[in-house]
């Protein structure tokens, strides 16, 4: 099974004024992170605001995404709802799709109680696409934090398509233990952009981020700096990363990133409720303190 190497964006869901999804815009989006170097994408997650969007909503982003990438990009499509209802006709429906992968959050309402619970539901939904590879999205905002190693063990015997773990947790112990899980079969893209390099550290090989959305490029050199052993540039370069994620904690990092994408000419709009829309002015400081972090100089000429 192939694995997700290099940078994925999570990428934005762009609505219109009127907060309907503009689904035009995914071309553009698609455009500028094959220019950018970005290898795949992983829609309708947490920064896609998925679980804002409808059923219908959802099957029209993700064959959009795929027109958009026409072949050039990996897609994982997030299928995750609080219903399993609603998951399981997002997945069947991505089958149908030329994508790469499905993957599901633990829903956030009513929880699994076990790991097993965990594992029995994953597969009632990865069964759902076969043909495709299966992502768990292990995110302490699910609410269910469990341990990913023994889920690995246990779901490597009951789903065939299991590829692996959307990672996006800080803690590098329980990582290294998912990389090394049944004979290190498993892919575990790693999810936390700010520790990037601890990740690096420690053996990922792919990385899925909202902030690859419009600073890849940093990124990559940040990578390619680590893979010559030049700390001192790794950690130039950090410097920046630090700067532009401090605005996403100050402004919230749905909102800040959609107002971050007006650096490459791109208007994906207001998030959703409940999600608080920035004003105009919280949107100029955004993009002037991006702006500030000096990410912009690393784009493509």
């Amino acid at each position: 099974m192939n694995k997700l190497t290099g940078l994925i964006a999570a990428p934005h869901t762009p609505f219109d004024k009127n907060g309907d999804v503009n689904l035009p815009v995914i071309d553009q989006l698609a455009e500028l992170l094959i220019k950018q170097g970005v290898k795949g994408v992983y829609i309708c997650g947490t920064t896609g605001e998925g679980l804002n969007c409808s059923v219908a909503e959802r099957k029209a982003i993700a064959e959009r995404w795929v027109t958009a990438a026409q072949g050039k990009l990996s897609i994982t499509v997030h299928t995750g709802a609080l219903s399993i209802a609603d998951s399981l006709e997002l997945t069947k429906h991505a089958e149908t799709l030329d994508i790469f992968a499905t993957s599901i959050i633990a829903p956030c309402f009513f929880k699994p109680g076990s790991v097993d619970d965990l594992v029995h539901y994953c597969a009632t939904v990865a069964a759902a696409a076969p043909s495709k590879a299966f992502y768990y999205y292990h995110s302490g905002m699910s609410g269910v934090m469990f341990d990913m190693e023994q889920f690995l063990i246990k779901a490597d015997k009951v789903i065939p398509n299991l590829a692996g773990i959307k990672f996006n947790h800080g803690d590098l112990y329980e990582f290294q233990r998912c990389k090394r899980a049944c004979g290190g079969k498993f892919d575990i893209p790693f999810g936390v952009d700010e520790f990037l390099p601890g990740g690096l550290a420690v053996g990922a090989i792919g990385a899925v981020g909202s902030t690859y959305n419009y600073a890849a490029p940093l990124y990559l050199e940040i990578i390619e700096a680590f893979n010559k052993g030049d700390q001192e540039t790794v950690t130039a370069l950090m410097d920046k990363v630090i700067a532009l994620i401090r605005t996403l904690v100050q402004y919230g990092g749905v909102a800040a990133g959609k107002a971050a994408m007006q650096l490459h000419g791109i208007d994906v709009g207001n998030p959703r409720l409940p999600i608080r829309a920035l004003n105009d002015d919280e949107k100029k400081d955004v993009v002037a303190k991006m702006q500030a972090a000096g990410f912009m100089d690393h784009q493509p000429a």
